[in-house]
């Protein structure tokens, strides 16, 4: 049963963008080894999360597409709750706006809040570090959206140090096509041997996303975004896309562009964050 007297809270999953990403190699057992700069933006799905008291994890509303045991927010809810031994359950309300297969990481963050959202909610009191081990067992990206600090990232994306690239205004334009993430990493043409970089070669600019030619070629409409955006400002994919972005020293340019996106893409303005929203609630 749901504990009427606790009230149901609020709790944001931002957005991130591959400000760049490298492959300098794979392991043996198939993961690749990445170079990256994950910057978030102020674009958010919502999570509301109301406690019960009978150990049920329910997934009160959320993304039609994903079956809810499937989803990784009540995956994550449900780790959580077998590794500290916690009696307590609860329903998740999520609030999508973060599109799937668009390379900006949503169902990550979702699983980050819940984690974080969580631990305060059932009183666990687990650092962000056994946060971050747990939600690495669950994805690659999940530990940046708990530590909540834009990241260089390097390994298989769990290694990180804290970074503070500029924060500008983004646009960022969605084109109606899903990509498929292992698709792209198991394609025969993508580059697997880049130099590493260092961070201060990215703040200089430095730096490529190497999977944005194998998904231009496969998905016409990313391409297609990508010339399009490039007539205002250089611009790049973020992770294996869909989604492609560009920069602009202010709002009202960035406002200026996304009126003039065409009506069958999403487009979104957005700031640039280095530290998550999520580290304020």
């Amino acid at each position: 049963m749901t504990d009427n007297s606790s009230p149901s809270t609020s709790w944001p999953a931002p957005a991130k963008l591959n400000l760049f990403l490298h492959i300098t190699g794979r392991r043996e057992d198939g993961y690749h080894l990445l170079q990256t700069a994950f910057q978030f933006i102020d674009f958010c799905d919502e999570l509301r999360f109301k406690v019960r008291e009978d150990g049920v994890v329910n997934r009160v509303s959320g993304s039609v597409d994903v079956p809810p045991e499937s989803d990784l927010v009540v995956r994550a809810a449900r780790l959580l709750q077998e590794k500290a031994g916690v009696s307590q359950g609860v329903d998740i309300e999520l609030n999508k706006h973060i599109p799937m297969g668009a390379g900006l990481g949503g169902g990550s963050s979702d699983a980050a809040t819940t984690l974080v959202a969580l631990n305060q909610l059932w009183e666990l009191g687990w650092s962000r570090e056994r946060l971050a081990e747990l939600g690495l067992t669950l994805g690659a990206d999940i530990p940046v959206f708990i530590y909540g600090q834009a990241a260089w990232a390097e390994g298989v994306g769990e290694q990180f140090e804290p970074i503070s690239p500029p924060e500008p205004w983004y646009v960022v334009i969605i084109p109606p096509c899903h990509v498929s993430t292992p698709e792209i990493f198991n394609a025969s043409d993508l580059t697997r041997d880049c130099p590493p970089l260092t961070i201060r070669d990215f703040l200089a600019g430095q730096g490529i996303n190497v999977c944005e030619s194998v998904v231009c070629k496969r998905y016409p409409q990313v391409a297609d975004a990508l010339e399009w955006l490039s007539q205002y400002a250089p611009a790049r994919m973020s992770g294996t896309g869909s989604s492609v972005f560009a920069a602009f020293p202010n709002e009202e340019q960035a406002r200026d562009i996304a009126q003039k996106v065409p009506d069958d893409w999403q487009g979104i303005v957005a700031t640039g964050l280095n530290k998550s929203p999520l580290l304020s609630t």
